[in-house]
């Protein structure tokens, strides 16, 4: 059995903790928002605004991050990145109204932006492609454990001190996990004290010597493939969903479900809670299964189609008002979606055609997805708003968006294996495999 660095998971769980950082800075502002309308005299219309400044820099700015996190390399570039958000989180909190802290979100989602390409750079330096799946379900339980510490966390400093002092605090998190990441880690060729066999295990087997002529290659020819535009695809459907918890399910528990606030806080953080596990069983699933004998394109292809396919029952939360089934179907929504998205953070560096553009086509991939955040949210409000505050259709379409987002991962996404690039592109005598073909 061949031996890596156990180091490794050390890197991944520094990934973690900024995952979950990175979502700790970004939903602190709604449980502040009251106390910051008050303070400010600021009206629900332009703390709606507020509120929204976020989600346009972040998904406007995926692919550049991606593409600096590339060029920059992980250790500057997450640094950087998470840096850069924790800054301008403390900042808001010298808010002293609408155009200051309106900035501050803005420059919040630009720093943001790098945290999941810079992710799935560290997992295609540090794990071979056997491991890759349940290094992804370990960041991207981030997410999950973020959301469920921030409501907590950021309550109490309200409670004893001031929501200005949330802002300083959850931002200080973060440049104190800068400090740290900066001290620890290094590239695996570059890291003392490791088992040099172990290193050379890890460097063959993490497809690191895969097609080393495509350093220069133009970002408008990765759109010309058939797996990005899968990606993006896949990202998006399973995103439509999962804004749908970000942003309008604490609106749907107390509208229609009549939930309190304590009950809002207890039993409507059930489902989020149930993506962490997963995450790591999506994680850990494709890896199996990859190590059992399946194809990587078998193993990751039925992780993302099952998890697609299990977060479509959130449809059927639209036809009872049973809560206890209500609740189960969320969870067992949130599980999938997580349980997919495990495993979509293994696509960039499984197909990247060189380790030059892992952050790239995580950028590429994840700016898709966030458009989804944009559609959700405005779909979900006008539809309630024509229907007299009725979820139905929402719910109905989003379950319908994750089946085709099952469809998608069927049959747009090919082969997983590294791109091939055009031989004018990159100066390589590759060839361009049918299942990696140019839709052009």
């Amino acid at each position: 059995m061949r031996r890596y660095p156990r180091i490794r998971w050390m890197m991944i769980v520094f990934c973690f903790f900024a995952i979950a950082i990175n979502y700790i800075d970004r939903v602190n502002l709604a449980i502040a928002a009251p106390h910051i309308k008050k303070d400010l005299g600021l009206d629900d219309a332009t703390m709606g605004l507020i509120l929204g400044a976020f989600f346009w820099t972040y998904a406007l700015m995926q692919i550049p991050a991606g593409r600096l996190l590339d060029r920059l390399g992980a250790r500057t570039g997450l640094a950087v990145a998470v840096g850069w958000w924790s800054l301008f989180t403390v900042f808001t909190a010298f808010g002293k109204g609408f155009t200051s802290i309106f900035i501050s979100r803005l420059l919040l989602g630009i720093g943001e932006a790098g945290g999941n390409p810079g992710s799935a750079k560290v997992i295609s330096n540090w794990f071979p492609k056997k491991q890759r799946g349940t290094a992804s379900g370990i960041f991207d339980a981030g997410p999950r454990a973020g959301t469920a510490i921030a409501l907590p966390l950021v309550a109490w400093l309200i409670s004893v001190w001031d929501w200005e002092t949330s802002f300083v605090v959850t931002g200080a998190i973060g440049l104190v996990w800068v400090v740290l990441w900066l001290v620890f880690y290094r590239e695996p060729e570059d890291m003392k004290g490791i088992d040099e066999q172990e290193r050379q295990n890890l460097l063959q087997d993490r497809g690191q010597s895969q097609l080393v002529g495509t350093e220069k290659i133009k970002l408008c020819t990765l759109f010309g493939y058939r797996n990005i535009w899968g990606m993006m695809i896949g990202f998006f459907c399973m995103n439509f969903a999962t804004y749908f918890f970000v942003t309008w399910f604490p609106t749907y528990l107390t509208m229609s479900q009549g939930f309190s606030l304590k009950e809002l806080g207890t039993l409507g953080a059930i489902p989020a809670l149930m993506g962490i596990p997963g995450s790591l069983i999506g994680g850990y699933t494709s890896d199996w299964l990859y190590r059992k004998g399946l194809s990587l394109t078998a193993a990751r292809k039925t992780c993302l189609i099952a998890g697609m396919l299990l977060s479509s029952v959130i449809a059927l939360a639209a036809f009872t008002s049973n809560i206890t089934i209500i609740l189960t179907l969320f969870s067992l929504t949130y599980a999938g979606l997580a349980f997919t998205a495990a495993n979509i953070w293994t696509l960039p560096a499984d197909v990247a055609p060189s380790p030059n553009y892992v952050a790239t086509i995580g950028g590429i991939q994840s700016f898709a997805g966030n458009l989804a955040g944009i559609v959700t949210a405005s779909f979900t409000g006008i539809m309630v708003g024509l229907s007299n505050g009725s979820f139905v259709i929402p719910l109905c379409v989003a379950g319908g968006i994750c089946l085709l987002g099952a469809l998608n991962f069927m049959f747009v996404l090919g082969k997983i294996e590294p791109l091939n690039t055009p031989k004018n592109e990159s100066g390589s005598d590759e060839t361009t495999s049918p299942q990696q073909a140019s839709l052009s």
